[in-house]
């Protein structure tokens, strides 16, 4: 027996089609399989014999510094999927590229991005923000003033209602994991808790909503519960240790952990408390969930839960049989990832994943499975479960659920086609 069967001798199946134990990925399993034994497995043998000759690079010295760094070139084929709407060019998205990237922080340049009328450029000088309607003292804050408060740092998702929303068409469009599902990032967001700016204003009993306006050319507006504006609503000022960008609403924007991305108003200029909500443009012309029988459920602001398998994925290429990692994210808007089971039938079996800690709440999440595929036709599928007990659906769950024209909160599990040929391809099942 050789060595690299004495390894594979330690992980043994879990479910079907290949899919091993989650131990490899725990804290503590190298231990398991001994030292080096994973190297066995997917390293390839070096040749002692001839050592590797001085490279260009270290021959002579290298790039001087900079003030603001950058990538390596070799990484510029990272890019987000960009797409307008037809005859604008301000209008429409660019999304996250999800396979390209590990761990769960975004890089901001790779922070989807979703606009109706472009990306303003605006002077935090002459910025205000604006808190009135019913409350016991009307406020005028300049960004000096916001940036006196004490603020607060938390880790968490931002997803776009319209998520995912190319697996709601009849045939699974042929594309990547990032152009299905990349309305999704994650960041560590600072700033102000929305609360203590309501309290200083002194909220009138009689209020029950906000109107929050942002200052680009469409004037995006959402009506907010003050339940929520109290909870864990932030005036977020930073992204990732430095100011927000210009896309991402420099500078200052809403940010509602959870909720649908669009309510998080961006460039934020005016918050106005009233009884009821306002009935905006942006939340009825939009953002409303059509239901069988031609009834609409309206403010639908929860994140479902949710997971999607990153690598292997859409577009990519197996190299033949062998040990790989199964790799993804889950999140949900409820709270914290419990656990994440992997399938590699089509959902006939299914093992526990690993989580990498830390587990936060309202977070992307990172999970792992060794899988030995053995070079046949496989159905890979993740499905997760919140610390609420909330199971993400099958598509065809989610379709009988909310009916053929459903357009928004589109949660469900995600399946890739892995081909004897090698190649990844989106599938339904």
């Amino acid at each position: 027996m050789s060595d690299r069967e004495r390894a594979l001798e330690h992980y043994q199946p879990v479910a079907g089609n290949g899919l091993l134990h989650r131990r490899l990925f725990l804290a503590g399993g190298a231990a398991v399989v001994g030292a080096g034994s994973l190297g066995l497995l997917t390293a390839r043998p070096a040749r002692a014999q001839s050592p590797p000759g001085l490279p260009e690079w270290m021959r002579a010295p290298g790039a001087g510094m900079s003030g603001y760094g950058r990538r390596s070139r070799f990484e510029e084929h990272v890019q987000r999927y960009v797409g307008s709407a037809p005859g604008t060019t301000g209008s429409g998205s660019s999304r996250t590229p999800l396979e390209q990237l590990e761990g769960t922080i975004t890089p901001n340049a790779l922070h989807f991005e979703r606009h109706h009328s472009g990306i303003p450029e605006i002077d935090p000088e002459q910025h205000r923000l604006l808190l009135h309607g019913l409350v016991e003292r009307p406020l005028v804050f300049s960004m000096d003033a916001l940036h006196r408060y004490p603020m607060v740092t938390r880790i968490q998702f931002i997803e776009c209602s319209g998520n995912s929303r190319p697996n709601l068409s009849s045939e699974p469009p042929a594309t990547t994991c990032g152009d299905i599902h990349g309305m999704v990032s994650c960041s560590e967001w600072t700033g102000i808790p929305l609360s203590v700016l309501l309290e200083e204003a002194g909220v009138d009993p009689q209020a029950q909503w906000l109107l929050c306006e942002g200052a680009d050319a469409a004037a995006m507006s959402r009506s907010v519960p003050l339940a929520k504006a109290m909870d864990d609503t932030l005036i977020a000022l930073y992204q990732n240790g430095e100011s927000l960008r210009p896309a991402q609403g420099y500078p200052v924007r809403l940010f509602l952990p959870g909720y649908e991305g669009n309510i998080s108003v961006k460039w934020l200029r005016r918050i106005k408390l009233t009884r009821e909500p306002t009935m905006t443009r942006d939340e009825t012309s939009k953002y409303t969930d059509l239901l069988p029988g031609g009834k609409s459920l309206i403010f639908t602001f929860p994140m479902g839960v949710k997971s999607v398998i990153t690598s292997p994925s859409g577009g990519m290429a197996m190299q033949g049989p062998g040990l790989y990692q199964i790799s993804g994210l889950a999140w949900s808007g409820s709270g914290s990832i419990r656990r994440v089971e992997v399938s590699a039938d089509g959902g006939e079996t299914w093992a526990e994943a690993a989580l990498t800690e830390p587990l936060l709440s309202k977070a992307l999440t990172r999970f792992r499975m060794a899988w030995r595929w053995n070079g046949g036709p496989a159905l890979l599928m993740s499905r997760a479960v919140d610390d609420a007990g909330a199971v993400q659906p099958t598509r065809a769950a989610l379709l009988t659920e909310k009916g053929s024209q459903v357009s928004y909160h589109n949660h469900a599990i995600q399946v890739w086609q892995v081909a004897a040929d090698n190649q990844v391809t989106n599938a339904y099942a």
